[in-house]
């Protein structure tokens, strides 16, 4: 797994994106009044925190040439992520989502433009010579040309020996339709990569509620071996091909603050044990404990969180 002359721990590709949470909590965004900035997008999160864990990590994305872009930069540079694989373009403005703040999984509507222009020139062999991890999401996944760019770089990184990672945070208003969702899922999953899912993605995903069983089976027999299923408050479902679930509970919290990037700390935690070389089970407990912190904290992460690396 862990190969000492990498020295990329973790490539995120995928959206970069500026997010306006609401200021008012509880309430859905047509009762929003003020939002406050906020540096989000899936991949971006798991880049920030891995940074912020001491991991080297790598954002793969794109920009517009603009005040936005700017405090990307920025921000990004703060806490330590390589930026130098963004580019940033004329023609499109940085992507913008609004987001009601929520206990649970909150509602958005997103302003897309220069996130889903990922090109095949931003992700060199050499580059994924030097990664040990190749995360995506299926936010990134659902629009071209990041779409295609991201699915092959994934092949190549598969078979230059790259252990690959997928959020796979479906939802319906960003693809034309379920079926295609579904197949580029699928396409993603060939490479087997540990996945992150959880169960509003999977009702979203398959427009019913199935048992746990039948959602592993669905990513086993798509040759996923790890699938990792979180369950909100009542925690985590880890199934391994061929073995016994693991299932864990989440750490009570008396009052979540902002639900907004809790999945995004997770498994920011599982790839930090996972690219230590922890048991399974070890991954698991680090991430509902980076997850438990996110809970407690609009926005971001607070900046105590490298004391997780002593947990280990």
């Amino acid at each position: 797994m862990k190969n000492n002359i990498k020295n990329i721990d973790i490539l995120c590709v995928g959206e970069v994106l500026v997010d306006f949470i609401g200021h008012q909590s509880g309430v859905q965004i047509n009762n929003t009044r003020d939002y406050h900035r906020y540096l989000g997008g899936s991949p971006t999160n798991v880049a920030m925190n891995s940074a912020r864990l001491g991991l080297k990590s790598v954002l793969v994305a794109t920009v517009g040439k603009d005040g936005f872009g700017e405090y990307i930069f920025e921000r990004l540079g703060e806490v330590g992520v390589n930026s130098n694989f963004i580019k940033q373009v004329d023609n499109h403005p940085t992507s913008v989502i609004f987001v009601s703040r929520t206990d649970s999984t909150p509602d958005f509507i997103p302003f897309r433009e220069a996130d889903y222009c990922i090109t095949e020139d931003q992700i060199s062999k050499e580059t994924l010579l030097n990664t040990n991890i190749y995360h995506t999401t299926c936010f990134a996944l659902s629009k071209n040309p990041a779409q295609e760019t991201i699915l092959k770089k994934a092949e190549e990184a598969f078979n230059l020996g790259c252990k690959l990672s997928i959020d796979v945070n479906y939802a319906k208003k960003l693809w034309e339709s379920q079926e295609q969702a579904l197949q580029v899922i699928k396409a993603y999953c060939k490479f087997n990569p540990l996945v992150k899912i959880s169960e509003d993605d999977m009702l979203r995903l398959f427009e019913q509620k199935l048992p746990h069983e039948d959602i592993f089976n669905f990513f086993h027999s798509e040759g996923v071996e790890t699938v990792c299923l979180t369950l909100g408050s009542k925690g985590v479902k880890l199934s391994q091909k061929g073995k016994e679930v693991i299932q864990l509970p989440a750490i009570q919290i008396d009052v979540v603050q902002d639900a907004t990037g809790a999945g995004d700390a997770f498994w920011s935690g599982f790839l930090f044990a996972y690219i230590k070389e922890k048991p399974i089970e070890k991954c698991l407990e680090v991430a509902l404990q980076l997850a438990a912190l996110k809970l407690q904290n609009v926005g971001r992460l607070p900046d105590n969180i490298n004391i997780l690396s002593e947990l280990l």
